[in-house]
């Protein structure tokens, strides 16, 4: 029989970078899936040309990463360098084994990820959608359908689109007290209030529950769950009889998501980045100073909200993280506020070793 897996100690866990910036009930996930693993001395944690989406990380024991050419370095658990996962660009450039017995974890990848940008999310996951010189007497009688129309969420979008979207948009009736997103769910839907009152609950890793928000006629709300692939990160309940507005996650990626999302190649990026394209790195800071793209700006996705209206609205933003995943969401973040967002495709494990824009 083999023997039991080990899970790794969540002290150990937490000094590790980027899990270290997980909230509590998503650390706690990650935490039941990751297993430490032993190797003796001699043997390969990994070899150079693979793709085996993990992020490796050396708790103890000292690790040599080298090519055809010879060593390329060491880490050493413990250290600084240790919090970091080692060689992780895919396919893998090096290969890495152990130099001793080393103590290893190997984190899936995309969970990681999902986990961050699901935690990034995490504020409020409604649109901005309201019209900035309408008083709050025209907001309440106002017609939804044009409240859409005229927002910045929607300038981008081809006619012919919106045309389809109101086609294909469902009436679902609902009662005062009804839930409409629970958080913690998949995301399947794209809602957009036609009548009624609604409000945006987060219930914490204690069990409290937090209002964040409160939702009128025209307001829109669950795109963020669609546009990360992760689970809804908050929930909306009826504060009256209303109509919502839904579009299935297949439409929203067809007619809205698409239009929003404009991915650069690396060459382009470059050529972009000489015209005086903003290269905008969505990652943790921590991240960013272990290794991002020369001359970028960080702004991780949870702070962009905040800081969205502090950036030039004549410049161009190629956002990029490690996937894609976050920097996608950030570039629809950014269309919905009125920027020209772009993301780089494939993010930073796409690039070619050492091809940067800049």
């Amino acid at each position: 029989m083999a023997p039991a897996q080990k899970l790794v100690d969540k002290q150990i866990l937490k000094t590790l970078v980027p899990a270290n910036a997980l909230n509590a009930e998503n650390f706690q996930e990650l935490a039941g899936k990751t297993f430490v693993e032993e190797i003796s001395a001699g043997r390969l944690i990994f070899n150079k040309g693979d793709s085996d989406r993990k992020s490796v990380y050396v708790l103890s024991g000292e690790a040599e990463l080298f090519t055809e050419e010879g060593t390329q370095g060491n880490i050493r658990g413990g250290t600084p360098e240790a919090r970091h996962p080692i060689a992780n660009k895919q396919p893998r450039q090096v290969a890495a084994k152990a130099k001793s017995a080393v103590s290893i974890i190997r984190i899936d990848t995309d969970l990681l990820d999902i986990l961050l940008t699901w935690d990034q999310l995490s504020g409020i996951e409604v649109s901005d959608i309201s019209l900035e010189e309408e008083d709050e007497e025209d907001q309440e009688g106002g017609d939804w359908m044009t409240r859409i129309l005229q927002s910045k969420a929607f300038l981008r979008i081809p006619p012919a689109n919106i045309q389809q979207m109101f086609m294909r948009l469902q009436e679902v009736s609902m009662k005062s007290g009804q839930t409409v997103i629970q958080q913690g769910d998949d995301g399947d839907f794209y809602y957009i209030i036609s009548r009624g009152k609604a409000k945006v609950t987060r219930e914490s890793a204690t069990g409290s529950s937090v209002t964040l928000a409160h939702l009128n006629d025209g307001d829109a709300f669950g795109e963020e769950a669609l546009l990360s692939q992760s689970k809804r990160n908050a929930s909306i309940t009826m504060e009256s009889d209303g109509l919502l507005m839904r579009l299935s996650k297949e439409d929203f990626e067809e007619l809205l998501k698409a239009p929003m999302m404009n991915e650069v190649a690396i060459e382009e990026a470059r050529e972009m980045a000489k015209s005086g394209a903003v290269l905008l790195d969505v990652r943790l800071e921590a991240e960013h100073k272990a290794g991002g793209i020369k001359g970028s700006l960080n702004i991780p996705l949870f702070m962009l909200r905040l800081k969205a209206e502090s950036l030039d609205r004549t410049k161009r933003y190629i956002c990029y993280c490690a996937t894609g995943r976050r920097s996608s969401a950030a570039a629809y973040l950014l269309s919905e506020r009125g920027f020209e967002g772009y993301v780089l495709k494939g993010g930073l494990e796409a690039l070619p070793q050492q091809a940067t824009p800049g």
